[in-house]
């Protein structure tokens, strides 16, 4: 199971870490930390010593409820500070957090290395397109709805087949449209209960039939402080427990802010299936 990385192959039978680099200011954990260009290279550069294989930089925050962000000003945002990081840092595999198409270009063209598209898609027709011409990496996220309105009462009937449903869709669509490389991510959190995401969780190896690599966002989300009943500053242990389950259940990128824990995790499950 290998991704084309800017014409590198990355070996993701041993399980990957990507380090969060939120630059928006109202993110649910880190909203506003990482706006001065000292801040963003002392974080990215700490994550990158800790053992993150890829870097995902994000200018429009998807927290549910969140404010939209015209194209314009997330261009911005974005654009400058992947530049930035790739002139500092060479080799850095960059994944650029964007729905929308023009941003997902300008990015890839400073040399970001994949795309990942909370939307899979559905917020920009020409999402699809765009990323086969791009010819990189592309995660598909499961979201109903977008941001503004994904916690209004969604649904489902049997959330993990759903789930498995969408994707085995979307995969179809994506490889019509040319998309090689292709990793699906369930979106714990988005258009989903507090029941739905531990459902998900639980039943999480079913997405083992798309044959596709899985990644688990769910680092200091709300299915642990809500339950827990703590704060997000609280819940890196919760973080590590559900970051230890997605592995047992089969994913192979772990979304975090916390590289180390996540990296320790990794090799823990890592021995005890060797």
């Amino acid at each position: 199971m290998t991704i084309n990385c800017k014409g590198k192959l990355i070996d993701l039978s041993t399980p990957r870490v990507m380090g969060i680099l939120n630059i928006t200011p109202d993110s649910f954990f880190d909203g506003g930390r990482y706006k001065e260009e000292t801040a963003i290279l002392k974080h990215t550069e700490s994550m990158l010593k800790e053992g993150a294989d890829f870097i995902d930089v994000g200018a429009y925050s998807s927290r549910p409820g969140a404010d939209q962000v015209a194209e314009d000003e997330e261009l911005r945002r974005i654009v400058p500070v992947v530049s930035m990081l790739v002139r500092h840092f060479p080799g850095i595999l960059i994944s650029a957090d964007t729905f929308r198409a023009s941003v997902a270009r300008a990015c890839i063209s400073e040399g970001a290395a994949m795309i990942n598209d909370i939307a899979s898609g559905n917020l920009d027709p020409d999402m699809f397109a765009t990323v086969a011409a791009l010819r990189v990496p592309y995660i598909m996220m499961h979201m109903k709805g977008n941001p503004q309105n994904m916690q209004q009462d969604p649904q489902y009937d049997d959330i993990a087949r759903e789930v498995l449903y969408y994707f085995s869709e979307k995969t179809a669509k994506a490889r019509e449209a040319g998309i090689s490389d292709i990793i699906i991510d369930p979106g714990f959190g988005f258009a989903k209960t507090l029941g739905h995401n531990y459902e998900l969780l639980d039943r999480m190896e079913l997405l083992q039939q798309t044959g596709l690599p899985v990644l688990a966002g769910v680092s200091r989300k709300s299915m642990i402080y809500r339950l827990l009943g703590i704060s997000p500053e609280e819940a890196l242990p919760g973080t590590t427990v559900l970051n230890t389950i997605a592995l047992l259940k089969g994913a192979v990128i772990l979304r975090v802010h916390d590289v180390r824990e996540a990296v320790q995790s990794i090799k823990i499950v890592t021995q005890l299936h060797s």
